[in-house]
C-alpha cells in the first residue's frame, strides 16, 4: 500500500506531469514539422532543382532497376534510400532551429525580466523602533542641555 501511495506522489508531481505535457505537445509540433518539411519545403527544393523528389531516391542493392519508386524498390529487395534520409535530416534541422529560436526567445524574455526587476528602485526599508526612540532621547537631552 505505501508502495501505490508513493507512486502516485511521484505521479502527480509537477515535473512528471509537466513532462508529460511536453512530450505529448513535442510529438505533435513534430509531426506538423514533418508536414511542413514533407509538404513545403522539399517540393519547393525539388522544384528548384529541376523536379527532383528527394523522397525516391535510392541506391538498389539487390540488382533492381533504378527507375523504379522507392516502395516497389524496397518490396523488390533492399536499398540505400539516403534520398528519405536527407528529408528525415532537413526536418531534424528545421525543427532544432525552432526550438533553439524559442529557447532564445525565452532566455531572452527572462533576461528583460530580470533588468525590470532590477531597475526597479527598492523601497527603503522601514526605520526599526529602537532607532527611533534613541532618536527621541537624543532630541531630548539636546531640548534639555
Amino acid at each position: 500500500m505505501s508502495m501505490l501511495k508513493d507512486f502516485r506522489a511521484f505521479a502527480i508531481k509537477g515535473n512528471v506531469v509537466d513532462l508529460a505535457v511536453g512530450v505529448i505537445i513535442g510529438g505533435a509540433f513534430g509531426k506538423i514539422v514533418s508536414s511542413l518539411v514533407e509538404d513545403i519545403i522539399m517540393p519547393l527544393v525539388g522544384k528548384i532543382f529541376g523536379g527532383l523528389d528527394f523522397a525516391n531516391y535510392y541506391l538498389p542493392l539487390n540488382g533492381q532497376a533504378y527507375g523504379m519508386p522507392l516502395a516497389e524498390a524496397k518490396k523488390a529487395g533492399a536499398v540505400f534510400a539516403y534520398g528519405n534520409f536527407l528529408t528525415i535530416l532537413i526536418n531534424f534541422l528545421i525543427l532544432a532551429f525552432i526550438i533553439f529560436q524559442m529557447v532564445r526567445a525565452i532566455n531572452k524574455a527572462r533576461d528583460l525580466a530580470s533588468k525590470h526587476e532590477e531597475a526597479a528602485p527598492a523601497a527603503p526599508a522601514p526605520t526599526p523602533e529602537d532607532v527611533l526612540l534613541l532618536r527621541e532621547i537624543r532630541d531630548s537631552l539636546k531640548k534639555q542641555g
